[in-house]
């Protein structure tokens, strides 16, 4: 059984987002896949599945995290106001 996750974040950076996570998709383990795109100018797509839920709930803590991390970066680089 395959299991799956899908987030949606809403941004004005979500290609800056993308650039900054994408170049990780390769680095994932046997038991998960991640798929990072862009829906459009302002969302960024995660996509994550997983062969069963163990593996799921660490690529998301892995992944989530990581985005939190690019969007910690981004407003340190260039803070807004």
């Amino acid at each position: 059984m395959k299991h799956t996750a899908v987030f949606r974040f809403t941004t004005d950076d979500a290609r800056a987002l993308y650039l900054s996570l994408f170049q990780e998709m390769d680095d994932v383990g046997d038991r998960s896949s991640v798929r990072v795109r862009l829906e459009d100018e302002q969302t960024l797509v995660l996509e994550v599945a997983a062969t069963d839920i163990p593996a799921l709930r660490a690529a998301l803590n892995t992944w989530l995290r990581l985005i939190t991390i690019a969007i910690e970066m981004r407003e340190i680089a260039a803070p807004s106001g």
